[in-house]
């Protein structure tokens, strides 16, 4: 999981802050995001100025061509081809059919989260939807082994766009980061510059709420 940011530095005081993260230099001019010296993210700066300053999810796989084509076949687009990262991994950015985004990731030295799952780390990635059916029918076939194979314990869920958000807010992923202290955390946002776009409500999987860091980028903070 990686943020795109205008400015790499204020995402560091901001994440360090809100999440007790450090911070040592990674690939080009991007950063990793350590929680007890284990990776939980990177922060990268935006190559240019018109592209959006968000947070992507990447879903790993151990052949990104392979699902790229799989993807394109099932109504998806790959909007930046697999490249190499180094020796770290190949990575590459799709949508789904209703233009969705999400990254790829074939690992290489970099196997992807350090640490998940507990406070300031990643917990969740939920997508949020117009066509639930379609995004049924192209995910489950994409990850059908990790989503309801023999064990599988997803991280990944999906609704209704609207169930949250206003009618025109197109399809999208949401990095969920799990906290102990979900009201204490949106105080923390706040008082970093970010703002509150959606207060807490209840899921199947958690109280969570909606906020933006201090240079725009949606995420969700969840409380288990």
């Amino acid at each position: 999981m990686d943020a795109q940011l205008a400015d790499v530095e204020a995402g560091k005081r901001f994440y360090g802050e809100l999440f007790g993260w450090s911070f040592e230099d990674a690939y080009g001019s991007s950063v990793w995001a350590l929680l007890g010296g284990a990776h939980v993210a990177s922060l990268a700066p935006k190559t240019d100025g018109r592209m959006p300053t968000v947070w992507t999810v990447s879903f790993a796989t151990p052949d990104a061509e392979a699902l790229g084509r799989r993807i394109t076949a099932t109504g998806g687009r790959v909007v930046m081809a697999p490249f190499p990262v180094g020796d770290l991994g190949v990575a590459a950015l799709a949508t789904d059919p209703e233009g969705a985004v999400f990254g790829l990731w074939q690992a290489g030295s970099h196997r992807g989260f350090g640490r998940r799952h507990e406070p300031g780390t990643f917990v969740w990635a939920q997508l949020y939807t117009r066509d639930t059916a379609t995004a049924n029918a192209f995910y489950g076939g994409l990850f059908h082994e990790a989503l309801f194979g023999e064990g599988a314990r997803p991280d990944f869920g999906r609704a209704d766009v609207t169930d949250v958000f206003p009618a025109e807010m197109p399809p999208h992923f949401l990095a969920h980061f799990r906290v102990a202290d979900l009201d204490g955390a949106l105080g923390a946002v706040q008082r970093l510059g970010g703002r509150v776009q959606a207060p807490p409500f209840e899921t199947s999987y958690g109280r969570v709420a909606v906020v933006t860091d201090n240079q725009g980028a949606s995420f969700a903070l969840l409380q288990r």
